[in-house]
């Protein structure tokens, strides 16, 4: 009878709101952390290990490859629940965090440290996507989850505010202690805390349905999804570490520009986010995903002729083609922000509840199994070709997630 009393106590929470505004200002701690680890990570391997294009893509390898094992740690953890598993999440990034922050370790012993923070910020991918998912079961799921993603793109925007004031004053730099990310550790353990206190506040509301042992989930029905996650993959990964390299090496801008331009992007992000969530609402997934890929097939294009003309001396950029530049920095920044699209469309063709979690986690692993090799040819494609030809695959592969979308069957 006791037993019965406190399972019912603990999965039967008060005010749902309140946990759903705990989740929100964790979510704001990690938008934080984001902004001081993350999003100055490219400028951190060029200062302070002096990498080129190649050893670029080979670092994605310890950084990728937990978005793949996160699938299998998910599973081992799966019955301690979606918010345990979310606390463990950032202490690993804040763990990773800490060492890069007080030691300049050596190449190899760096790897190691990233590849615990990368785990942790992995792990916490699907989970915060799940997390969010069940507070909002299916009642507006794309406002819900517009709200979420706009409260993190929020406190990314301030936290790079912070970094590009930081860097240019000289509050910040790579020499140690590097303060910016001891500062993005702080915040990962603030998020940590506050997952733990809506625990303790709403029970299980948010960990989905209970799962008692590890679960692995691959139907047939769920195929399309895979397909897409496997195409964003290898599209993500030239998003977030090669068109920043063409700033960053063929441009040689410097962290604090970095910063700005990841300002913006989150600045715009705050407002386009709930604008997403109210498309899916009104105008279903197909629709939504079909416009973002038309729209990525000529940012990549004309990323392609950008680095093209850059890399062989054609163009100075100066006035309006650095603006240019920037805009499309910042507008091919927009892709990362339609990740929510991919979570919902899984919740909506989801046979079962309890599948929602192992599924958005196996298309994480799907996902970084192909960034993994992707990073790798990318990275050898722009050292023997040229850039050009990495922005050329990218405009490839969002033909391909636009042809997948036009299967997709609205069932949200």
């Amino acid at each position: 009878m006791n037993l019965e009393e406190n399972t019912t106590k603990e999965t039967k929470p008060s005010n749902p709101e309140t946990v759903l505004k705990i989740f929100l200002i964790a979510i704001a701690f990690v938008g934080l952390a984001g902004g001081f680890s993350d999003a100055i990570l490219a400028n951190y391997f060029k200062e302070a290990y002096a990498v080129n294009a190649a050893q670029r893509g080979f670092i994605e390898f310890p950084r990728e490859l937990p978005g793949v094992l996160s699938f299998l740690f998910l599973a081992w953890l799966s019955a301690l629940g979606n918010v345990r598993n979310a606390v463990l999440a950032q202490l690993l990034g804040a763990a990773g965090l800490v060492v890069l922050g007080f030691f300049r370790p050596s190449y190899a012993v760096m790897l190691v440290f990233l590849f615990i923070f990368s785990t942790g910020v992995h792990m916490f991918l699907p989970l915060g996507d799940s997390i969010g998912l069940s507070l909002a079961q299916r009642m507006n799921m794309g406002r819900i989850m517009g709200r979420i993603n706009s409260v993190r793109m929020t406190f990314l925007m301030l936290s790079g505010v912070l970094t590009f004031v930081g860097f240019r004053v000289g509050w910040f730099d790579f020499e140690l202690p590097a303060w910016v990310f001891i500062i993005g550790a702080a915040c990962f353990f603030m998020a940590g805390a506050l997952l733990v206190a809506q625990r303790r506040i709403g029970g299980a509301l948010s960990d989905g349905p209970p799962v008692e042992r590890a679960k692995f989930v691959f139907r047939k029905a769920y195929l399309r999804y895979y397909l897409i996650c496997a195409v964003f993959g290898g599209r993500k990964q030239i998003m977030l570490v090669y068109s920043p390299w063409v700033l960053i090496d063929l441009l040689d801008f410097k962290a604090d520009t970095i910063s700005i331009l990841a300002v913006v992007g989150s600045l715009i992000g705050i407002f386009f986010m709930p604008v997403v969530g109210r498309w899916i609402d009104c105008f279903g997934i197909r629709r939504v995903m079909t416009a973002e890929a038309l729209a990525f097939v000529a940012v990549y294009i004309a990323y392609g002729f950008l680095s093209r003309w850059v890399n062989n001396n054609v163009v100075a950029l100066t006035g309006i083609g650095m603006m240019f530049v920037y805009l499309l920095n910042i507008v091919d920044r927009m892709s990362a922000q339609f990740s929510m699209v991919r979570s919902i469309y899984m919740r909506s063709i989801a046979l079962a509840p309890e599948d929602v979690t192992p599924s958005l986690t196996l298309g994480m692993a799907i996902d970084h199994v192909v960034a993994i090799v992707g990073s790798y040819v990318c990275g050898l494609v722009w050292f023997r070709w040229g850039p050009e030809f990495v922005f050329l695959i990218a405009g490839v592969l969002s033909l391909a997630n636009l042809i997948a979308a036009q299967g997709i069957k609205e069932n949200y």
